[in-house]
């Protein structure tokens, strides 16, 4: 890809101890749950740095795909559009995600949709990305990693700056960032406009996104407090089918989506076999230094998504939608051709909280979090060559869900000697979920799960230190395991052992992890009416693993 930019800005003169500052009030946001190599946990860290040369408009999982044991995919083939990251095997769903400490996994899928967020890699600071089950954190269980984000920190210096990037599938991506810079010593509003469109590498698998972000921040010597407004609206044509080995063989970028017949017997496509989605989050954070000892971090959030994605469906059952069989020139009539649209309305809030403190040996973070999801499921029929006995704006299937989330969590490192630290972490976490459906049946399930962590690190000498772990996971059925009956939670038992290496020159981390599951939730091999892999709890399974970092 070829990138073109346009930068220019005033500088104010901030003395390096007042930058710093801000620096680190910023990364309080995500301090409860991120770690250092002081902590046994397996993990890698991207800086903005890092993230600009490769950053041409494509989502944060393609971005990270360079890391260890990370593979990521892409429906239409560009880095645009529907992408996915799989970490030490495990697919999205057992990755846990945050945004500035606030989960955005979809808490019912548990599944990551970053076309929703097009162009965030623009708007991030940093993340981390923890292999295994890592600390505690908040929303679903990690399963395979746990990956937080850090949005963009305060600016001290006002900025404009617009950029464009150009590549292949006829790819283009532009996009509009500015910063006030800090008025007045306490004040900075920033934000980014972003626009990409791509042809995509697969058949029609064209994407059209849009989003923006805005940020508003207060900053004094002891106070940060940041208002967040960001979002997206994604049309993209559907390219997430499979296809077999034989297509693949001979048009390998073949695209089954919208394949219908017409009158004449002749193959088609329907034009707006589309995904149609818009998502705005809002975010409140407050951090606060109370004393050299304790600082307090408090967020507020609020999600709001609705879109549909709409299908062409030849020769579909009238019994489906809830149609009467009707009699056409003489004959039963009791399928059809038709467009519909699934929709999903959504609503989700909560809070995130935590309390640090710090003093000699030791390092102390108690903290939680109470999140609520309220989702709406619900189809509409918007042409039907016959339509039986329905009516405009009918739904032939209606469901609703409610999930609520509450976790608390404490965590320690205790400084033994000058070479030995301890690791301890506690987390409590209760989860009542509601659903009901023709995929669901109706469901109404609690679970409560108490996750421990436990490791030792040993520094032998200032570059060389070696860690040890054990820690336990828990993690609920998603809403699709529901339809093979009655699923089990799942449970997992994390061992990690490495050694890190940090030198001006070199840093190299190598590690061994044994990750034991019971009652895993795998796939079965089937799909649901709408694509979606089915799973089913098995007994006993295990992931074992070397993994090296050098840099």
């Amino acid at each position: 890809m070829i990138c073109i930019g346009a930068k220019s800005y005033t500088q104010q003169q901030e003395s390096d101890t007042t930058a710093l500052k801000k620096i680190v009030l910023d990364e309080v946001f995500v301090s409860a749950i991120r770690v250092t190599k002081e902590t046994p946990v397996t993990f890698s860290n991207l800086t903005k740095e890092e993230i600009m040369p490769r950053n041409l408009g494509q989502d944060i999982p393609v971005l990270m795909n360079f890391l260890p044991a990370v593979v990521t995919t892409s429906d239409a083939g560009a880095g645009v559009g529907y992408t996915g990251i799989r970490v030490r095997g495990s697919d999205a769903t057992r990755v846990n995600v945050t945004i500035n400490g606030i989960p955005y996994n979809d808490s019912e899928s548990h599944g990551t949709f970053w076309v929703n967020m097009p162009d965030f890699a623009s708007s991030t600071e940093s993340l981390q990305l923890q292999r295994g089950v890592g600390t505690s954190t908040n929303g679903a269980g990690a399963f395979g990693a746990s990956l937080n984000i850090l949005t963009d920190a305060t600016s001290m210096e006002a900025y404009g700056h617009i950029s464009s990037s150009y590549g292949s599938f006829n790819t283009l991506r532009n996009n509009i960032k500015f910063s006030t810079g800090l008025l007045n010593e306490h004040i900075e509003i920033s934000g980014r406009l972003s626009r990409i469109t791509s042809d995509g590498y697969i058949d029609r698998a064209s994407s059209e996104l849009d989003s923006y972000f805005l940020q508003g921040s207060y900053v004094d010597d002891n106070t940060l407090i940041k208002a967040l407004l960001f979002g997206g609206h994604e049309v993209t044509y559907q390219s997430w089918f499979g296809i077999d080995a034989e297509t693949l063989a001979t048009d390998r970028t073949f695209n089954p989506a919208g394949i219908y017949t017409d009158d004449n017997g002749n193959t088609q496509f329907y034009d707006r076999e589309e995904d149609n989605y818009k998502q705005d989050h809002f975010q409140l954070l407050w951090n606060e230094t109370i004393s050299p000892l304790w600082s307090t971090n408090i967020a507020f959030h609020y999600t709001k998504g609705r879109g549909y994605f709409e299908q062409f469906r030849e020769d579909d059952d009238f019994e489906t939608y809830g149609f009467s069989p009707i009699v056409v020139d003489g004959e039963l009539v009791n399928t059809t051709d038709l467009i519909r649209r699934r929709w999903l309305d959504n609503d989700f809030y909560g809070t995130v909280f935590s309390a640090k403190y710090e003093k000699d040996k030791i390092n102390l973070i108690i903290g939680g979090g109470w999140n609520s999801y309220e989702g709406d499921h619900f189809g509409e029929i918007i042409w039907a060559r016959f339509a039986g006995n329905s009516m405009i704006r009918d739904r032939y299937y209606d469901d609703d869900s409610k999930k609520t989330d509450f976790n608390l969590f404490g965590k320690i490192n205790y400084k033994i000697s000058q070479n030995w630290k301890l690791f301890g972490d506690l987390q409590f976490r209760t989860v009542r979920y509601n659903a009901n459906g023709d995929e669901t049946g109706l469901v109404d399930d609690r679970f409560n799960f108490f996750n421990p962590k436990v490791g030792v690190t040993y520094d032998l000498n200032n570059s060389n230190n070696l860690y040890l772990s054990f820690a336990v996971a828990n993690r609920e059925p998603n809403r699709n395991d529901y339809e093979n009956g009655n699923p089990k939670p799942e449970k997992l038992n994390d061992f990690e052992l490495g050694w890190r290496y940090v030198s001006p020159s070199v840093q190299l981390s190598t590690n061994i992890y044994y990750m034991r599951y019971k009652d895993q939730l795998v796939l079965t091999g089937e799909l649901n009416d709408v694509g979606a892999p089915l799973r089913a709890n098995v007994g006993d399974s295990y992931r074992l693993g070397l993994e090296v970092d050098a840099s």
